[in-house]
C-alpha cells in the first residue's frame, strides 16, 4: 500500500533537513526523486546518498520562486519515469524572524514569496505533467505557524495559512482529476529551527508546548510524507495533518 515503485517525485528544498529525509524516504520506497534546492551542491550530495543506498535520484538548482526552473525542474522529474510527475512535494522555505514593528516590508515579501508564492508557481508548473490515474499528488509543507499563529515571524505565519488555503482550494479544483492535496505541518530538529533550539528561553518556551516534550528527528516526520504520496492516502484531499508531537491539538 505504501509502495512507491515506478513513480516520479520532486522535492524542494530538499539539501537538508525534512526534504531530504521526505526525498530520501520517497526513494526508500521505489521512487525515482528529483532533489532540488537553492543550494544546488547540497541538492547533489542527497541525490549522491541515495544514490549510494541504491536508490534513484538527480539533482536540480532551483528557486522555488522563478517560473522557468520550475517548469525545467517538473521536466526533468517527469523525465526520471514515463514521462508523467507523480509526485510534487512543495517544502523549500526560509525564516526572517522579527517582531511585526521590526519587520521590514522586503523581508515580509521574501518569505511569503518563498512559502507561499513558490508552492503556486511549482504547483502550475507541475499540473501539465501529474497523471489522471489517481496517483497524482500535491504534498504542501505548513506550519502550526499557520494554523494558530505565532510570535515573531508574522511573515512565516502568513506564508504558511496562506498554503493551507492554496492546498484546499487545489483540492477543489484538482479533485475531478483525481489529483490529491493534502498538506503536513511538521516539527523538527533542522537547520530552519536551529535558532530557537540554540536559545535556552526559546527553546524552553517551545518544548513547554509540544506535549510528547521532544523535538522530532526529521525520520519522523517523512514516513507521513510516504502515506500522503501512497495510495494509503487515495482517498484524502484538502487535508492538513500536524506532524508536531500535540503542538496543536
Amino acid at each position: 500500500m505504501f509502495d512507491l515503485t515506478g513513480r516520479t517525485a520532486l522535492v524542494t528544498g530538499a539539501g537538508s533537513g525534512i526534504g531530504a529525509s521526505v526525498a530520501q524516504a520517497f526513494a526508500a520506497a521505489g521512487a525515482a526523486v528529483l532533489v532540488t534546492d537553492v543550494n544546488g551542491e547540497a541538492a547533489a550530495a542527497i541525490a549522491t546518498a541515495i544514490r549510494d543506498s541504491g536508490g534513484r535520484a538527480e539533482s536540480f538548482v532551483l528557486d522555488v520562486r522563478d517560473a522557468g526552473q520550475a517548469a525545467e525542474a517538473v521536466a526533468k522529474a517527469a523525465g526520471l519515469g514515463d514521462g508523467t510527475l507523480n509526485i510534487l512535494v512543495n517544502n523549500a522555505g526560509a525564516i526572517a524572524p522579527a517582531m511585526v514593528a521590526n519587520l521590514t516590508e522586503e523581508d515580509f515579501r521574501r518569505i511569503v514569496d518563498i512559502h507561499l508564492v513558490g508552492s503556486f508557481v511549482c504547483s502550475k508548473a507541475a499540473l501539465p505533467l501529474l497523471p489522471d490515474d489517481g496517483t497524482g499528488r500535491i504534498i504542501n509543507v505548513t506550519s502550526a505557524a499557520g494554523l494558530v499563529g505565532t510570535i515573531g515571524q508574522a511573515n512565516y505565519g502568513a506564508a504558511k495559512a496562506g498554503i493551507i488555503g492554496l492546498t484546499k482550494s487545489l483540492a477543489r479544483e484538482l479533485a475531478r482529476r483525481q489529483i490529491k492535496v493534502n498538506a503536513i505541518a511538521p516539527l523538527a530538529a533542522t537547520p530552519m529551527t536551529q535558532n530557537i533550539r540554540d536559545n535556552e528561553k526559546l527553546s524552553a518556551m517551545t518544548l513547554a508546548r509540544i506535549p510528547l516534550g521532544r523535538w522530532a528527528e526529521p525520520d519522523e516526520i517523512s514516513a507521513s510524507f510516504v502515506f500522503f504520496a501512497s495510495d494509503g492516502a487515495s482517498y484524502i484531499t484538502g487535508q492538513v495533518l500536524p506532524v508536531d508531537g500535540g503542538t496543536v491539538i
